[in-house]
């Protein structure tokens, strides 16, 4: 793989308040990278200054061997999208309108969207299997359909790296395990994902490489089988959790209150040293996209 984007040595303070402190860490070009911590951990910081809508107090972030910084914002916008946590507009714009705005970087000021820029909008409903919303109000479609229409509107942005603030919140279980199918197919097809989530499950089922944030500082990164263990994210969220392998080594985080009762009988038997749930469950029996 190729690096797309690197984060060295980056500081941030808020007033006097240290934010982040020595990030480093590179992504990949087709990576989903996703970034686990608490709330107040710098989540959200560090990803506005992958935007370039904060610049670091030192260290830098590039893109291509370029720091961001020295990226003209149009220039920078044909490259990195930004899909935002679900939202409502002020304005009941059609969702195919909301997607259209996705090709502002690519016009002069005031002129007209083109044909071309109408296709491009219209594949990318498609490409997320959401063209039949093109003609209902972006207010009144469902969270997870706002979710994809930001999507398509990022794709249609020509954009090749997607960077998503807590994109599943808000999301009810089936939006989520959709909206976690798309981001996976995207990334096979070659799109880069930086994303900041509170669900670590959804990094072991999705995500390539997880960097775990505390304090602004870098607790791990790496393959999330390899740094998510239990003992990780029990220091992360100061709570107890164990990470169970199913049969053929797909991982899941659960409560370590909801192991002891399955060690107590009720229906699942887990074994002690490496985690193991034993159920009629099978990997080949979920999505394949899901599972890497």
């Amino acid at each position: 793989m190729t690096e797309l984007l690197r984060v060295e040595d980056v500081h941030f303070t808020y007033a006097s308040l240290p934010v982040l402190k020595g990030v480093s860490f590179s992504v990949e070009k087709g990576e989903t990278v996703s970034l686990l911590g608490p709330n107040g951990s710098g989540k959200t910081t560090l990803l506005k200054i992958l935007l370039g809508l904060l610049r670091p107090r030192s260290g830098g972030v590039f893109l291509d061997g370029a720091p961001v910084g020295s990226i003209a914002p149009k220039t920078l916008a044909k490259r990195v999208a930004y899909v935002p946590q679900v939202h409502r507009m002020a304005f009941a714009y059609r969702v195919k309108d909301v997607v259209l705005m996705g090709r502002t970087p690519h016009k002069p000021f005031f002129s007209r969207y083109s044909a071309e820029d109408r296709e491009i909008a219209h594949q990318a409903l498609e490409r997320l299997s959401i063209l039949h919303l093109g003609e209902k109000r972006y207010t009144e479609i469902s969270g997870g359909e706002r979710q994809l229409t930001l999507i398509a509107r990022a794709l249609a942005q020509g954009a090749d790296a997607l960077v998503m603030d807590e994109p599943a919140n808000g999301l009810d279980y089936g939006n989520q395990v959709r909206l976690l199918e798309h981001i996976d197919d995207l990334s096979r097809d070659g799109y880069t994902f930086i994303l900041s989530t509170h669900f670590p499950e959804h990094a072991l089922w999705i995500a390539d490489r997880a960097v775990l944030l505390k304090k602004g500082l870098i607790e791990a990164v790496g393959k999330p089988d390899e740094v998510m263990h239990a003992a990780a994210i029990c220091g992360l969220y100061n709570t107890e959790i164990d990470i169970l392998t199913v049969e053929g080594g797909f991982k899941t985080c659960i409560p370590r209150a909801i192991v002891r009762r399955m060690n107590a009988g009720r229906g699942l038997r887990v074994l002690t040293g490496t985690p193991y749930v034993e159920s009629a469950w099978r990997p080949e029996d979920a999505p394949k996209r899901m599972v890497r």
